[in-house]
């Protein structure tokens, strides 16, 4: 909005509103009105939510220090996801396709979390959704972006190859052109790409929920992914950033810098609330909702792969509950004393705010790299 008016209109009036032509500007401006936002409507958040009796019900089978946690005003990604859409709203190009794409995936994932938390308070439980009406539900959502996507690769606004860390030639096309010369191969060729949108969107936005079980935990590592994904945007549709790195460039990829400034700003906003010990938390709504984002704009951006890398503890923790589930099956054993990973810390007698602040840690050098490999091709 503020793009259109100032930029586009004002600007030919007064010419220092040629600032808001700069992507950088407005993704400095759009972050810091994310994190006033974010600030500012916390108390107000928080007072409502306690008016109207939504807190958080903690797993019974829980680590016992947990349950001192009952009764916390949960549903706090309500805040996040304004905290969000506002600024991006404000200060994006709104005829760039992608913003919408983007602010699309993330707003489905958080409906999904949304109803499930409203389910969990409704019935006084930790219980929402079951797994299956949740994997259904992100499926859908991920049709959909999938869906959003071919059409802007077919208006030529998406390219569909994926760039690979540390190879700087080698980027496989998703719609596998070779596929396309054979007429019975088209439904193969988008079948293979739905799928692979809905394990990225999926993976992303579940990984994230797993984390977020400490005070501060999956928030200040979202900071550390939402930061990276910022310089990932911008790099990639950036000319000549993008041809020095040898990156698929996506051009309309720019003001998505917006979004993942504001998402940046929100999270910082929300951890002012969500530290230890926490005011509020974010819930489903918040969880789902920001791991979708992440896995929206690695898909338009063609990170996917170093996604795996820039949310390496979200990696961890899903990857501890999917191993814990298959070993008590297969072998009647588990392998840590608690899933997610973090629980099994609490459990060998960690401090909350030692693991808290090591996992932000980890997260921290393991985003870095994942900037690095941008070189080392």
């Amino acid at each position: 909005m503020f793009y259109w008016l100032f930029y586009e209109i004002l600007y030919h009036y007064y010419s220092p509103f040629r600032l808001f032509g700069y992507v950088t500007f407005r993704t400095a401006l759009a972050s810091l009105a994310a994190l006033a936002l974010s600030i500012v409507l916390g108390p107000w958040l928080i007072a409502r939510l306690r008016q109207f009796q939504i807190g958080q019900h903690i797993r019974e089978d829980g680590p016992p220090s947990h349950f001192k946690k009952a009764g916390t005003p949960t549903m706090g990604g309500v805040l996040i996801i304004i905290a969000v859409v506002v600024p991006t709203l404000l200060f994006a190009n709104l005829r760039n396709p992608q913003i919408w794409v983007a602010l699309f995936g993330m707003l489905s994932f958080g409906a999904i979390g949304f109803w499930d938390d409203y389910l969990k308070i409704k019935r006084r439980r930790n219980l929402g959704l079951t797994a299956r009406q949740k994997l259904a539900l992100q499926a859908l959502a991920s049709l959909g972006v999938g869906a959003m996507l071919l059409v802007l690769h077919a208006a030529g606004r998406y390219n569909t190859a994926m760039n690979v860390p540390f190879f700087k030639d080698f980027k496989p096309n998703l719609l596998i052109d070779a596929w396309l010369d054979h007429p019975w191969a088209y439904p193969l060729a988008f079948l293979f790409f739905f799928l692979f949108v809905a394990l990225v969107l999926i993976g992303s936005a579940n990984a994230v929920n797993l984390t977020d079980g400490l005070d501060g935990l999956a928030i200040g590592l979202m900071i550390i992914a939402a930061g990276a994904m910022t310089v990932l945007t911008y790099t990639s549709g950036h000319a000549v950033f993008a041809n020095y790195l040898a990156l698929v460039r996506m051009a309309d990829a720019a003001e998505l810098t917006i979004f993942c400034g504001a998402l940046t700003g929100a999270s910082l906003g929300f951890l002012w609330y969500n530290a230890h010990p926490a005011e509020i938390f974010m819930g489903d709504v918040g969880s789902l909702a920001l791991g979708g984002a992440l896995g929206v704009v690695a898909v338009l951006i063609k990170q996917e792969i170093l996604l795996f890398f820039i949310g390496g503890i979200f990696v961890l923790e899903a990857l501890s509950v999917i191993l814990q589930v298959a070993s008590f099956k297969l072998r009647g054993k588990r392998i840590f004393k608690m899933a997610p990973l973090h629980h099994h810390f609490e459990q060998i007698g960690w401090p909350e705010s030692k693991i808290i602040t090591r996992f932000w840690i980890a997260g921290l050098v393991m985003a870095l790299f994942a900037l690095t490999t941008l070189k080392l091709r």
